[in-house]
């Protein structure tokens, strides 16, 4: 799900969005998973001229991407989705020149401590093995597009751009995830808990480990008895305390971590030994689940005269 704050964000959008052409386009894409723009024009009954002035419209609105791929007559292009969720905020008083904004690949973390079931795939193939977390130390979990374990914990570096004069104010972590259980199972609750630089801000039980629907972005290799998709969490720490949703899970403040310019910024999600519910963690990339990103981090902050 993206959030929409600038003028130019929800205009594009708006745009976009207002031909039924261009939305039927958008739903052709999302079903196909990836289509080259002959057959997009053929599904859409419009000549090829068309769909390239629509494409431009999706693409300035930063709803679809284009791929190139090797085909008959050279390079081709594919179309894929990248979101079709939205929050269109009319009323945000965020400063964008005193945030900051990145993706973390779910594949570059920085330590890791998994049990079985477990495994790390790219969106071509499961890396290594299933079930055996050496797999975590291959070099190409780099481009990991999943993961999942029963117990244990990923960290994650986050980027910390804060100038000398910047107080941090607020965190936000935007990800898909979900429990872990062997095969399929909608209802699994499981106990995931987040830390900031080793401080524990809370948890989130999630319901379930979700696969009898196809996830949206789900390779069409992945097997249909393994989970597909996960549920769109936002988890936001400021001076109020720490929340999911809206919804508040702790009393620790961002203030109460101290986080300097000079200072480390780890993320850790985990499913400790002394959890309720112990029902493991999936956290989804892009190429999986029904969200086509990765771990978004926005980090808001003021200057101090």
């Amino acid at each position: 799900m993206r959030t929409l704050r600038t003028e130019y964000e929800i205009e594009a959008i708006c745009k976009a969005l207002i031909s039924p052409t261009r939305l039927q386009m958008l739903r052709i894409i999302a079903g196909k998973r990836n289509i080259n723009l002959n057959e997009l024009a053929e599904a859409c009954h419009i000549t090829n001229g068309a769909v390239t002035h629509h494409i431009k419209i999706l693409q300035e609105a930063n709803l679809i991407e284009l791929v190139y791929s090797p085909g008959i007559r050279g390079s081709q292009k594919n179309c894929t989705i990248k979101d079709y969720q939205f929050v269109i905020d009319v009323l945000s008083a965020n400063d964008t020149t005193k945030m900051y904004e990145t993706e973390i690949p779910v594949g570059t973390f920085s330590r890791y401590k998994v049990y079985p079931t477990c495994g790390i795939a790219s969106t071509s193939k499961v890396i290594g093995e299933v079930d055996s977390p050496r797999y975590f130390d291959d070099p190409c979990v780099r481009d990991a597009g999943i993961l999942w374990f029963t117990k244990g914990f990923i960290e994650y570096r986050i980027p910390n751009y804060l100038e000398s004069n910047h107080i941090l104010k607020e965190l936000q972590f935007s990800f898909e995830i979900g429990s872990e259980a062997p095969g399929i199972c909608e209802n699994w609750p499981s106990d995931i808990y987040f830390s900031i630089n080793e401080t524990q801000i809370g948890y989130w039980t999630s319901p379930g480990d979700f696969g009898e629907t196809r996830g949206l972005f789900t390779p069409d290799w992945w097997d249909k008895q393994w989970n597909s998709y996960g549920l769109l969490k936002l988890l936001v720490i400021n001076d109020q305390g720490t929340f999911i949703d809206g919804g508040k899970i702790s009393d620790v403040t961002i203030s109460s971590l101290h986080i300097k310019a000079e200072d480390t910024i780890t993320l850790q999600i985990s499913v400790p030994e002394t959890a309720s519910n112990i029902g493991g963690c999936t956290i989804f990339g892009k190429g999986f689940g029904n969200y086509n990103q990765d771990i978004k981090v926005r980090a808001l902050f003021i200057e101090n005269e």
